[in-house]
């Protein structure tokens, strides 16, 4: 949620922010802004909604909405806003500066809620993502001081609390430092000084934040896209660490000031991963870099002798004596994560005979969890950031167990406390709703699931090989898919207009249907919801009627009569019906209004791929809606904060 940019170096600042800002736009905000130090002070400028909005009040001229144009025209419309952006530099002159996408949590959106913040006097500025849980109290205790607020936000307690400790000593760092001790909550935050035009001061507490380092110009960003365009070398800002950037260097600090000497890491995914190459969105992009983005997940864990995969490996950890003795799985996620972990229950306990556990994230943080010295503990998170799940996995680090944490994103909090890490290597995903980063977390599931089957002696050796040379097929059927979109774009524009979406399905398909249905409600705004097939008679047939499409997702065979059943069942109250299934035998023919029919493949691994329909499908109906899927409406890609 929200984004961070800062900026030390000798080029013009204003510009480098907006576009970094554009670059964080997928992260979901409603007002942007910058505060940029210049010859005269500290200049503020910000705005309620788009990007384009802050250019706007910056140069005085307006933003040609490029929505609805054609191909040609919505380029020259894109051409002309970098331009503006450039322009920017003439109105705004400044070597420092810091910038800030936000998404609301405390005052409504609006230009005096935008960030950044400033002190009374306006030399000190702020700009902050997080939560500060203790500001009201803070804020009282500034207010009794004779402090006058402008804004509703908790971030602006921050600039005049900074500003306090800055009075005494007259020092940025040890008013930052000294403000630190008193903030309760998260944060990522970055601070400029009037007094101190050499330098940019970011911390971190909860949510993300990477330092890069350039060339005579040195950043600060919530995410990597941001900066790649001018760095590859990044340090990710550990817990409570403080960094000072300078345009010459950067100095890292623990949060009591003593310094910190680490060397940066080396982003390795290209610039291109960062831009739509041509497609309209970055949604599209990446469902049709699913096929790749499953062979880079799967290919370094399968051990290939003869062109045959003859096992699997993670060079992450040893499938050692904890995994055959082990008494149960714990798996904890949020939204999309979490139904990957449901995907993976089914697979666990089908493979591997082990008894499965599936919690979310928010609700297992406020118990008190059960966990027992054999249990595998397991996190999933995209970003590595989620906020409920990094409590989650630090309280069950506390009860003693090992965490195991499957993430798509390298340095995240995630993967520096797990005690192993499994990369999903799905590439950076910029859209807000999860595709790639979705199929990947279940072939890492799927891969574990099946290992501990061989391990536990529960899969027989011909089987064991035969599900390897299943997955290995996987990629080359999800290819197969997306190439068959046109098909799934000429329904959803026959169907986007329903009133109600409900998915259904039984077994693996069940657990499926859940993403399904969320990835509707994501980017189309089309009340959608998933449940088991046979619990269509326990109350839902009852919303059932012609304004409703139900889509059911049938891989299992042995299930096909039953799915079948209840097709006819809706059908008979006005549904409309689609039947997401691997059937080539015609057992939907005579029931259903339409089939989508996916590659075959084992039964048991058809989730991985019976989800990329259900995706396009979600994809055109917002799209028919003229809605853009990239940034849904008030959702955020990394939830950071509760």
């Amino acid at each position: 949620m929200c984004g961070i940019v800062g900026y030390v170096g000798e080029k013009n600042a204003t510009p480098i922010l907006i576009n970094a800002l554009k670059k964080l736009e997928y992260r979901g905000y409603d007002s942007a802004g910058i505060a940029v130090l210049g010859n005269d002070g500290i200049i503020v400028r910000k705005a309620k909604g788009a990007i384009k909005y802050l250019v706007e009040k910056i140069t005085g001229e307006v933003v040609k909405d490029s929505k609805n144009l054609s191909k040609e025209e919505c380029e020259k419309a894109e051409a002309e806003y970098e331009r503006q952006i450039e322009k920017t530099a003439d109105f705004v002159k400044g070597n420092i500066g810091i910038g800030h996408t936000r998404w609301a949590t405390h005052g409504e959106p609006s230009d005096i809620n935008a960030h950044p913040h400033t002190n009374v006097s306006g030399t000190i500025a702020v700009v902050h993502n997080g939560i500060i849980e203790n500001y009201a109290k803070i804020k009282n205790w500034l207010q009794s001081q004779g402090v006058v607020f402008k804004s509703q936000t908790d971030t602006e307690v921050v600039a005049h609390l900074i500003n306090y400790y800055y009075e005494q000593k007259k020092d940025i760092f040890y008013a930052v430092l000294q403000a630190l001790k008193k903030l309760e909550g998260s944060y990522a935050l970055g601070v400029v000084c009037k007094d101190f035009p050499d330098r940019v001061i970011a911390a971190r507490k909860d949510c993300p934040l990477i330092v890069g380092v350039g060339n005579g110009e040195n950043f600060i960003a919530s995410d990597v896209p941001a900066i790649l365009e001018y760095t590859r070398e990044v340090h990710y800002l550990e817990q409570k660490e403080v960094a000072v950037l300078y345009a010459d260097h950067v100095d890292l600090f623990n949060e009591d000031g003593e310094k910190i000497i680490r060397k940066p890491s080396h982003v390795e995914w290209d610039l291109s991963a960062a831009k739509k190459d041509g497609y309209a969105h970055f949604m599209l992009k990446e469902i049709h870099e699913q096929p790749k983005a499953l062979t880079d997940t799967l290919r370094p864990r399968l051990v290939i002798e003869n062109n045959v995969p003859v096992d699997i490996k993670f060079d992450e950890f040893d499938f050692d004596e904890n995994w055959k003795n082990a008494g149960r799985i714990v798996i904890t996620a949020c939204g999309t994560a979490s139904y990957a972990g449901m995907v993976g229950r089914y697979a666990f306990e089908k493979f591997a005979r082990i008894p499965v556990v599936v919690d979310a994230a928010s609700e297992f943080r406020y118990r008190n969890p059960i966990l027992k010295k054999d249990d595998i503990f397991i996190v999933i998170s995209q970003s590595g950031e989620t906020a409920d799940t990094l409590e989650a996995l630090r309280i069950a680090k506390k009860c003693g167990a090992k965490v195991i944490a499957i993430t798509n994103t390298v340095g995240s909090s995630v993967s520096r406390e797990a005690d192993r890490i499994i990369y999903t290597w799905a590439g950076p995903e910029i859209a807000v709703a999860s595709t790639k980063a979705y199929t990947t977390q279940l072939m890492c599931l799927y891969l574990l699931a099946i290992k501990m089957g061989e391990v536990r002696g529960t899969i027989a050796k011909d089987d064991y090989l035969r599900l390897l040379k299943q997955l290995e097929e996987i990629p080359e059927k999800a290819k197969r898919i997306v190439e068959n979109q046109p098909v799934i774009q000429k329904f959803a524009s026959e169907q986007f207009n329903k009133a109600k979406i409900f998915y259904i399905g039984r077994l693996f398909d069940s657990a499926s249907s859940m993403e399904c249905a969320l990835k509707l409600k994501e980017v189309s705004y089309m009340h959608s919801e998933a449940f088991a097939a046979g619990e269509l008679k326990h109350g839902p047939i009852a919303l059932v009627d012609n304004s409703t499409l139900v889509v059911a997702l049938a891989t299992e065979p042995a299930l096909y009569e039953k799915i079948a059943s209840n097709i006819l069942e809706v059908k008979a109250r006005g549904a409309a019906t689609l039947v997401i299934t691997q059937d080539c035998s015609g057992a939907f023919k005579n029931c259903a209004d339409t089939t989508i029919q996916i590659p075959e493949c084992e039964n048991d691994l058809a989730s991985i791929i019976s989800v990329i329909p259900a995706q396009l499908f979600a994809y055109y109906c917002a799209v028919q809606k003229g809605l853009n899927p990239d940034m849904p409406r008030n959702l955020a890609k990394s939830v950071t904060v509760e």
